[in-house]
């Protein structure tokens, strides 16, 4: 079988299976399998492959036509033009949860006079905290970002945890990244620590909910990522709260808000005090996505 049959049979199969983007998804398991790029795939139709590579190749289609999401199959996803591994133990990184970042560093560079430009902002020695960081890509995006940031990424879950440490060293940010396991900021209760800038994309789908979601995502994502109570919103007081409390005077919070939780999640920052500049920022589909808010106290 030739690189041009292997395409065509994979996506039969997966079209068949009616598995979302089948064409995309074919593409990767066989350049993971053949270990090369798109480039070659296309330029190489003639090519033999091997029949152990044919063997496992198809071994990674029929998990796919069963509902295993490709990026759990291929070990990877990319992130802010960063390259992440993931496994069942984290939540595969969004596009849309790259608005977090973009939020973030928006607000960073609008902080007043003491740092108004980009350049200034980066140079700052910045304390900054990412909760439920699973893979790390919020993280090690901002690490990327911030070269002299000490960032703080926490996570209830130690398998979580060494995937990110994996990603930390992949992408070169591990000396300056520390990871700890523990519930939201409960590691840092009453500790003297504050921090310049909160980020979360906390778990915000509600267990009622779960019979809307693709296959992909319930049977295969980590529920304790995916689900913040009986209908996702339950999270975000507990959040808002242990961050109010370590975050310094001028400090910034960014969340990533889930679907219909935008009016209870304003709600809890008119209900606590000490919050100023609370803003709104959709995704490229419209959708209510980041909430951000500054520390006034």
């Amino acid at each position: 079988m030739d690189v041009r049959a292997a395409l065509k049979e994979g996506i039969a199969q997966l079209s068949a299976a009616q598995v979302p983007s089948h064409l995309l998804a074919t593409e990767l398991l066989l350049m993971h399998a053949l270990e090369r790029d798109r480039t070659w795939l296309y330029s190489h139709p003639e090519d033999i492959v091997a029949p152990a590579t044919a063997e496992r190749y198809f071994a990674l289609v029929a998990r796919r036509a069963a509902g295993e999401p490709t990026q759990y199959l291929t070990g990877k996803q990319e992130f802010w033009g960063l390259e992440f591994e993931v496994n069942p133990a984290v939540l595969i990184p969004r596009p849309e949860t790259e608005h977090v970042i973009e939020v973030a560093l928006e607000r960073l560079g609008s902080r007043g006079s003491a740092r108004t430009s980009e350049a200034e902002y980066k140079r700052a020695k910045l304390r900054i905290a990412d909760l439920g960081t699973g893979s790390g890509c919020i993280a090690i995006a901002l690490s990327r970002e911030l070269p002299n940031a000490e960032i703080f990424a926490t996570d209830i879950s130690p398998d979580a945890l060494a995937v990110a440490r994996r990603n930390a060293v992949r992408n070169g940010v591990d000396a300056r990244t520390h990871f700890v396991e523990c519930d939201l900021l409960g590691a840092f209760s009453g500790s003297p620590l504050l921090f310049d800038l909160i980020v979360s994309n906390p778990p915000y789908v509600g267990r009622n909910e779960s019979d809307e979601l693709s296959r992909e995502v319930r049977d295969h994502e980590p529920h304790a990522a995916l689900f913040g109570g009986a209908t996702g919103v339950e999270m975000y007081a507990r959040l808002v709260e242990q961050a109010g409390a370590l975050l310094r005077p001028g400090g910034i919070l960014v969340l990533e808000l889930g679907y219909n939780s935008l009016e209870h999640v304003r709600a809890i920052f008119e209900k606590q005090v000490g919050w100023r500049n609370v803003a709104i920022t959709p995704d490229l589909a419209g959708i209510e996505r980041v909430m951000a808010a500054e520390r006034a106290i």
